[in-house]
């Protein structure tokens, strides 16, 4: 047996990250890659693994201390058959360097974020054998939550890994315009209902004052700073990010169009993780007042009544975005139920909260017909709880 110093891995520009669990107690067996300790930061969680096999034999940090590059978080009592193979100076794996009682600090890199936070897998020790028929060129089309995490995860594991995203910055739908987004503004309605429900307690506010525009800003730059934290990431680990659209070329070469200029990447290997997008119904006027899930994000001028097609997650967030923000909305939903699909006892406590605020829920109903006018977008029901008229909304 022989005694080695696990320590925290390289953190970039972080100097103390916090611990918010730890794994391990003295005496412990551990196998490779087993999780040590978690570490939070302020764009991503992550797991330190263990790098060998063997037994704890101190834990020298705790939950709610902070830690960074270098420092020790456990002496570890390694398996004889690893210790006779492991180099007598500092080696190093991908979760972070192991070393000898008398040997200096290695660094290497961190572990890859999700969109949500939750831990990943731990990555593979560097000084690993790829498996026979891998190859080192990976091209990872999208650099959305499925995207990025994939290519981070293997750059960590050695390969040279090609990013190509179309929009401007990384995380894609989920990031730039979908759940962090809608968080943000579901959070401040959150706010503005909670101070109204106070009223019934005896306290009082006076009606919120709405700034769209600081409104806008403000969710713009919870964006900002997570896609941010992607860039950084992606140089971290030597990731290539190439901005274009993409298309194959044959089976081991994609054309990636930037602007006019065509570019030609070969790979060995490709995930496509292109994600999705909104779609726009048939048959609907070409007006600006008619705007999808994206529209919605970007809080324009805000319409006296809206009209939110799909009586879904995605609409019914809206819904609740815009009803805290004073506008007069109504929800359509083609089915007999709200959220299809979902648990019905769990959507009966939503839709008599929404009932009781929103001008009107039609279930079982659909549009049959939009029309543009000078006061607004006309639209025409049937079903079973269609208007008997048809009603002009501000925006749909």
């Amino acid at each position: 047996m022989s005694e080695a110093e696990v320590r925290v891995p390289d953190l970039g520009d972080f100097d103390a990250v916090d611990v918010i669990d730890v794994h391990v107690k003295p005496g412990d067996e551990l196998a490779p890659e087993d999780p040590l300790i978690t570490l939070e930061t302020d764009k991503a969680t992550m797991d330190v693994p263990s790098p060998r096999a063997g037994r704890v034999i101190e834990v020298l940090v705790e939950k709610g201390a902070k830690v960074a590059s270098g420092d020790v978080i456990l002496r570890l009592e390694a398996a004889a058959a690893q210790a006779d193979a492991a180099p007598t100076d500092s080696p190093t794996t991908a979760a972070g360097p192991v070393t000898s009682e008398t040997s200096g600090r290695g660094a290497a890199p961190t572990r890859p974020p999700t969109a949500a936070g939750r831990r990943t897998p731990s990555a593979a020790p560097a000084g690993r054998e790829q498996p026979a028929g891998t190859s080192g060129k990976l091209v990872v089309l999208g650099a959305g939550p499925g995207g990025y995490t994939a290519a981070f995860r293997a750059a960590d594991l050695g390969l040279d890994v090609t990013l190509v995203e179309r929009w401007p910055t990384l995380g894609g739908v989920c990031l730039n315009v979908g759940c962090i987004p809608s968080k943000a503004l579901l959070h401040a309605a959150r706010v503005i209902e909670e101070a109204e429900a106070m009223g019934a307690h005896g306290i009082a506010f006076t009606p919120p004052r709405i700034d769209t525009q600081k409104l806008r800003n403000w969710k713009n730059g919870v964006v900002r700073q997570l896609t941010g934290g992607l860039d950084a990431l992606a140089k971290q680990r030597k990731v290539r990010v190439v901005r274009g659209t993409a298309r194959f070329a044959n089976a081991h070469e994609l054309e990636i169009d930037r602007d006019g200029t065509r570019e030609s990447v070969h790979f060995d290997q490709c995930i496509v993780a292109a994600g999705s997008e909104p779609t726009a119904l048939p048959g609907l006027p070409a007006d600006a007042r008619i705007i999808d899930s994206t529209g919605a994000l970007e809080l324009g001028e805000l319409p006296e009544r809206l009209l939110v097609v799909g009586g879904g997650i995605i609409g019914l967030e809206m819904a609740c975005v815009y009803d805290a923000l004073g506008v007069r909305v109504s929800v359509v939903e083609l089915t007999k139920t709200l959220i299809p699909g979902c648990d019905r006892d769990l959507v009966k406590p939503l839709e008599r909260r929404i009932s009781a605020r929103y001008e009107a829920i039609m279930l079982g109903t659909r549009v049959v017909r939009m029309e543009s006018t000078a006061t607004g977008i006309k639209v025409s029901f049937e079903g079973d709880q269609a208007p008997s008229e048809a009603q002009v909304y501000g925006r749909v």
